[in-house]
């Protein structure tokens, strides 16, 4: 006996020691910085700023390197002469060229202004071998694609916004961890605590059922009352398999979402929050300055003017212009080209006017503003369904103490009954069919207080989400800034 005993007492010390207490603040402390979800937002939030980083770039002077080393070419080439007849004229050389420029977007006007400077070289082989250079040493243009739509302007007012979308959502993803670890680990704590009762009400009906089968044998009961308790006793142990199951399966899901090196996990049940009230101005008011919605839809609103604003510019009278002034100069001695400059300059102004397009320039017009009613119908709407979600939240959490209060009172007197039951019972003065109800309403008024706390952090965390807020410390939801190398 001795020596079956304590490999069982060394494997109960292990499992015990190996066990992972935590409460519902750390799982969701570990799940911010662990979770699948963390890492799929930082993703999200990686590429958001990198975009906005992007686009801040675009407004700084861009120095730029071009060059070809080398261009060969050995070949026969069809050519046009000045007769303008076309003859086939070998070609054997090589050119090497290069230009370094430095540019810078104007937000002001929407074109784009460069200067930069170009060295060409060109090696002709053969016969008649001989080199060539071309250097433009300044350079100043300047280019814009349209004169009526300026894309710049409106990359300045939008890309902030989405920017300032993509932070406030990573706050609002980060309360949605909360809010899926709180599922998780009441799920846990339900099956814990289910198991634990499982195996009570087990040990509880076969004490029962020894008692039973000697009041039989006595003649106090009839054989009916005693195949029941005894059916009791078959249930209580499937009831033991089932939750011991799902037990496991819920230990699974919460380490798993913790990245947790053990699925021995043991929790504590959540105490109640601290009083705190919460108006329906306070949480409006905080969600309309702090939540991710509030700035997509001024987005969104600006998008859909810049589509108006596009088509308007381009659909009839279409201009770009192109302006460029420099030096220039050619020849075959390297040291000489850095004298005497060439003076050069052009200006190229293009129009593009539609005279019969059949109501293309028309039609494109109509559908972008079209489209526009309809963005600012849906965004009217969903600011509608924005107030009314918090507004019906406020109200359903001004309740959920209340609730979480009758429901604790209700699992007291359930248990002290089934306490009362279970003697009574034993003194003979009930018979199984009572014992049993007051057994189904301890268990089911346990279940109903665990999902009645359940709720309480479900709801509170989904306040914290909604409104971005923390009415425990009066004080904006902040997470640490992450940097990006």
């Amino acid at each position: 006996m001795k020596k079956l005993l304590l490999p069982f007492l060394f494997a109960l010390s292990c499992s015990l020691f190996s066990q992972q207490e935590i409460t519902l603040e750390q799982a969701i402390a570990i799940a911010q910085k662990n979770s699948p979800d963390y890492k799929a937002l930082l993703n999200q939030n990686q590429a958001s700023y990198w975009r906005f980083r992007n686009y801040k770039a675009g407004f700084l002077p861009q120095l730029r390197l071009d060059a070809t080393l080398p261009r060969y070419s050995n070949s026969v080439n069809r050519l046009t002469n000045d007769n303008g007849q076309d003859i086939f004229v070998r070609s054997n050389q090589a050119s090497f060229d290069g230009a370094l420029s430095l540019n810078q977007n104007i937000a002001l006007t929407g074109g784009t202004i460069s200067v930069s400077s170009q060295l060409e070289r060109v090696d002709v082989f053969g016969d008649n071998a001989s080199t060539g250079f071309s250097v433009i040493p300044f350079s100043l243009n300047y280019s814009q694609n349209s004169l009526f739509y300026n894309p710049f302007k409106w990359q300045k007012r939008i890309e902030p916004l989405i920017y300032e979308e993509a932070k406030r959502e990573f706050i609002e993803r980060m309360e949605q961890i909360s809010s899926n670890t709180s599922r998780r680990y009441f799920a846990l704590l339900k099956a814990q605590i289910q198991s634990r009762i499982a195996k009570s009400n087990l040990s509880n009906q076969d004490t029962l059922f020894q008692i039973s089968k000697g009041r039989y044998k006595m003649g106090k009961i009839a054989e009916n009352d005693l195949l029941q308790i005894e059916l009791s006793v078959l249930n209580s142990e499937n009831e033991v398999i089932t939750n011991e199951i799902n037990f496991k399966r819920s230990s699974q899901n919460l380490s798993r979402y913790l990245i947790l090196d053990t699925e021995n996990i043991v929790l504590s049940t959540p105490k109640e929050l601290t009083t705190f009230t919460v108006s329906v101005e306070k949480a409006l008011e905080e969600a309309k300055a702090n939540r991710k919605a509030v700035i997509e839809f001024r987005r969104r609103r600006l998008e859909a003017e810049q589509d108006v604003a596009e088509v308007k510019g381009n659909n009839r009278l279409q201009m770009s212009f192109r302006a460029n002034f420099g030096i220039s100069q050619q020849g075959a001695v390297f040291n000489d080209l850095f004298q005497d400059y060439n003076q050069q300059q052009n200006v190229v102004l293009s129009i593009g006017v539609p005279i019969l397009d059949w109501g293309v320039s028309k039609s494109r017009r109509k559908l972008v503003e079209a489209n526009q009613d309809l963005v600012n119908t849906n965004i009217e709407i969903e600011e509608q369904e924005f107030e009314q979600e918090i507004y019906l939240h406020v109200l359903n959490w001004q309740n959920q103490r209340n609730f979480l209060k009758t429901a604790k009172k209700a699992q007291e007197i359930a248990l002290k009954r089934y306490e009362i039951a279970k003697k009574r019972f034993v003194l003979g003065k009930i018979g199984i069919t009572d014992l049993n109800i007051a057994l189904q309403e301890q268990d089911r008024s346990v279940l109903q207080y665990l999902n009645s706390l359940e709720k309480f952090w479900t709801d509170y965390y989904t306040l914290r989400r909604l409104t971005l807020y923390d009415f425990i410390k009066n004080e904006k939801i902040k997470v640490a800034d992450i940097i990006y190398d």
